[in-house]
């Protein structure tokens, strides 16, 4: 499917602003549209940029509602979620964005939790700490990969459905012949 790279901006700039609104509106912990955006936009942007999107996102929001200390964990991981879209992009199928979604969501877990045993007082620096540090986030986890297989399902879908939509009207367009 040919679809203009105007089309896919304008996409991308609706899905960024509903990722930037769910943010900062009231969720569930860590289901918010984040995951689902740096997927999109490493699966439908040509450019490698495009994957700063989320981190822009994120960057904003992050000044809205309050800076971390584990901020350039949360975004590096946005950004290898995005490169995790570049590897959908080379053979796009459902197998493949569900297993990128997943992956996605997995990676997200295991460097964010990392940092927050590394970087915080939150757990002793130990094996035991770290363990722990990881079966306290389940409950997060579990709400993230809800979120990301939830708006990757709803991003990609509509935007299929529009593409298909928009190439299937472009056909039925009749160009008159004049006859000289």
């Amino acid at each position: 499917m040919k679809i203009n790279t105007k089309f896919v901006l304008v996409f991308v700039m609706i899905v960024a602003a509903v990722s930037f609104i769910f943010r900062l509106l009231p969720h569930p912990a860590n289901f918010i549209p984040l995951g689902a955006l740096a997927l999109f936009c490493g699966t439908y942007i040509k450019s490698k940029w495009g994957i700063l999107v989320p981190v822009a996102v994120m960057a904003i929001t992050d000044y809205i509602v309050g800076w971390h200390s584990l901020i350039f964990f949360t975004w590096g991981s946005f950004l290898l979620m995005g490169m995790i879209g570049w590897w959908i992009q080379k053979r796009k199928n459902i197998s493949r964005v569900v297993g990128g979604t997943l992956a996605g969501s997995v990676l997200f877990f295991i460097i964010t939790n990392f940092a927050v045993w590394a970087f915080t007082p939150l757990y002793v620096k130990t094996m035991a700490g770290l363990v722990q540090s990881y079966y306290m986030a389940i409950p997060f986890f579990r709400s993230s990969a809800m979120g990301d297989l939830f708006y990757v399902g709803v991003f990609f879908s509509l935007y299929e459905v529009a593409s298909y939509l928009i190439v299937k009207y472009r056909k039925r367009q009749v160009i008159p012949v004049q006859n000289n």
